[in-house]
């Protein structure tokens, strides 16, 4: 049967204007960093990406090495595309990337001209794409000239391959300069994608001062910790969980007895407030509105349906900013 997306989609999904562009992104995003590759069951992906488009989501993002296998989770979006969303083409928000290893040889990952833009249309053919909504750097390369990455940027915008550009993980200083360089060559920076959670914080010493001041928009990656801001490791490490990957991106090493303190206490907070852990996360990191959309990633349905719930309560009192301090410190750095 033909997908029909859901009428009211739009109804309770908050859009945020992305900087002092023109572009507005859904407060949450979906990310198909894990869970949508060749490895992973298809439909349960293309269930995924339908509900969270019923649900409002419109902004998808990939990268050319999701998987696994490298480019698997592109070309899966590309045939959910195909079958599902193509006559909603204009109502997505589709985004990737290339900075990390691709192909063997020089030319294969960090931020050359030459990779960044065959990268790019490697990653169009996968998806079936003309075109993506915003292309990113997805890592700074310090033996590359920055000039050299951002005229390839400015390229890639002016030939078409994408609407809007943006960079992941640069810090303050680089990205004051990538700001710089961008508006002298007459395509704005749009859009930063940095790691960003109650548990990682480095973006608050300086970075989005930088954004802020420049009008460029944010996009949280991580915002519940790789799922350790989840109900998931409350009670100690599941057998099934990323943690128990000696692969993964998180390890086992960082669930210690002070970080399992720290998240059973926000845990309480946020059942106090009505929400799960999870939903209190996304909340705080999108408080205030300093930070354009949280990025989610999921590995079943019943996540996005609960992470967009997050949304019905934003707000935060100064007491519980006070009270989410005081979790944070004493019981170790964060």
């Amino acid at each position: 049967m033909a997908y029909i997306a859901n009428e009211d989609r739009y109804e309770s999904m908050i859009y945020n204007r992305v900087g002092r562009s023109g572009l507005k992104l859904p407060a949450i995003s979906l990310g198909l960093w894990h869970n949508f590759g060749g490895v992973d069951t298809f439909e349960n992906g293309r269930e995924m990406i339908r509900r969270a488009f019923d649900l409002g989501i419109t902004h998808f993002d990939l990268a050319n090495n999701y998987g696994p296998p490298p480019g698997s989770a592109e070309e899966m979006f590309g045939t959910v595309l195909k079958k599902d969303l193509a006559p909603y083409r204009d109502e997505l928000v589709i985004s990737s990337k290339a900075g990390y290893y691709m192909w063997p040889g020089p030319y294969g990952e960090w931020g050359s001209r030459k990779y960044l833009i065959s990268s790019l249309d490697q990653s169009l053919k996968r998806m079936g794409l003309d075109y993506v909504d915003i292309f990113y750097s997805h890592r700074f390369d310090p033996e590359t000239p920055l000039e050299e990455t951002m005229m390839a940027l400015d390229h890639i915008v002016r030939s078409g391959k994408a609407l809007y550009v943006g960079i992941s993980s640069y810090s303050a200083e680089q990205t004051k300069e990538a700001v710089s360089i961008l508006k002298q060559l007459g395509t704005p920076l749009l859009i930063h994608q940095p790691n960003y959670s109650l548990l990682d914080r480095w973006i608050e010493n300086g970075l989005q001062d930088v954004l802020e001041e420049n009008g460029v928009g944010s996009i949280a990656f991580c915002p519940l910790a790789q799922g350790l801001l989840t109900n998931k490791y409350l009670n100690g490490i599941p057998e099934d969980s990323r943690a128990k990957n000696p692969t993964g991106a998180l390890q086992e090493s960082q669930i210690t007895p002070e970080m399992l303190r720290k998240v059973r206490a926000l845990n309480q907070m946020a059942a106090a407030r009505g929400q799960s852990l999870a939903q209190f996360a996304l909340a705080w990191v999108l408080r205030g509105g300093k930070v354009t959309s949280a990025l989610i990633g999921a590995s079943r349905v019943s996540q996005i349906e609960e992470n967009v719930q997050a949304l019905s309560k934003l707000e935060f009192t100064d007491e519980e900013l006070n009270r989410i301090e005081t979790i944070l410190h004493n019981h170790g750095e964060h």
